[in-house]
């Protein structure tokens, strides 16, 4: 269980059905692919998308500071590991590129683990392997007020329950409170409706708009403002009956700690690239200390192993943007998915993806 390699890819794949977010031109899926092998030959694999670029310097990142760190260590703890990584780039880290390809390495290494004890994530974690509930997202703003019903009732039509669309950036208070509104009459009243500011509100902005949204009953209003806005999510949470939720672009533990303590969020969404699983898992346990659900932010086919173990899990959030990447993707049935058998993560890229020049 010796590490004896690590190696990295950039690759760039068309998206199936490029998402239209309104704030971020997304053409293809640009990912860093990160392996861990052992000396006994067994390999596990992590992933990068970034969204925004960044992928030279979070593969500088892996082999400059990070890979000589792992080289020759054993991978019978992982948390052990992500300890290491986080103390000898404190000086440069505790955030951003150093938290992000320590994450890539630390889901590589929980991977590898997995494989070499021939058990899946959630079964090393004594998780639960049940149907876990799954909303359906990507109900884009930039497919406007049409596109973005359209987007909800095809979810709706495959099972979900619930859908997540989308306000701000493209569109003003008044229209965002139509597209609100005109969401709820076209589905009804039994289907949950999330909706996603992505940090394109004041605070001022979103409680004006909550008052006038709350009627419609919205399962949670996310990521209104600026993730670090601490104060201004307590102001919010305070003016609303809307749950609000955020998380996605908070680092670790340590950056989630002041929305913990507040007890005013209900549901956090941290990121398995800001922390991977080790600190996801630990994060996932003091919220739950703090009477905080998760609901990890994208990436269900990873997360799912998390949402299996802890005591504490909301939903998963599924968009479908890597489906056509995996040789066995994992698609929910009915608004639900379930942890497989496969070892470790079980998920392997398509080997024209996946494959590492010898």
């Amino acid at each position: 269980m010796i590490i004896s390699a690590i190696k990295t890819k950039i690759v760039n794949i068309p998206f199936v059905d490029p998402p239209k977010t309104g704030f971020l031109t997304l053409e293809k899926i640009d990912l860093l692919i990160v392996q861990v092998e052992t000396k006994e030959g067994v390999i596990g694999t992590g992933h990068l998308h970034p969204l925004s670029g960044g992928l030279k310097t979070l593969e500088m990142c892996i082999h400059e500071m990070l890979k000589p760190l792992l080289i020759g260590e054993t991978i019978d703890n992982i948390e052990a590991l992500w300890t290491k990584m986080w103390k000898a780039t404190f000086i440069q880290g505790r955030m951003g590129i150093t938290v992000m390809a320590m994450s890539a390495l630390d889901i590589a290494l929980w991977d590898c683990y997995g494989r070499t004890k021939k058990m899946p994530l959630w079964k090393i974690w004594n998780g639960t392997q049940r149907d876990f509930p799954v909303y359906g997202s990507g109900c884009y703003r930039g497919l406007g007020h049409d596109g973005m019903i359209k987007k909800a009732k095809n979810y709706i039509n495959k099972g979900f329950k619930s859908i997540k669309m989308q306000v701000a950036h493209c569109f003003n208070n008044d229209e965002d409170i139509v597209n609100v509104r005109d969401m709820r009459e076209e589905i009804g009243e039994d289907i949950g409706i999330m909706i996603d500011v992505n940090q394109g509100w004041s605070v001022d902005e979103t409680i004006k708009v909550s008052k006038s949204i709350e009627k419609y009953n919205p399962e949670w209003l996310e990521e209104p403002v600026m993730a670090d806005d601490f104060d201004g999510y307590e102001e919010i949470c305070n003016s609303t009956s809307i749950p609000i939720v955020t998380g996605e672009n908070n680092f670790t533990h340590h950056d989630l700690l002041p929305l913990m303590k507040n007890r005013k969020i209900p549901i956090l969404q941290p990121d398995i690239m800001r922390g991977g699983y080790t600190n996801l898992i630990h994060t996932s346990n003091l919220a739950n200390q703090y009477g905080i659900e998760i609901a990890p932010h994208m990436f269900p086919e990873l997360s799912i192993h998390i949402v299996a173990s802890i005591q504490n899990p909301s939903w998963l959030e599924y968009m479908g943007w890597y489906d056509h990447l995996w040789e066995e993707p994992l698609i929910p049935e009915n608004g639900t998915l379930k942890p497989t058998e496969r070892h470790g993560h079980g998920m392997d890229f398509k080997s024209e993806i996946g494959s590492f020049k010898s």
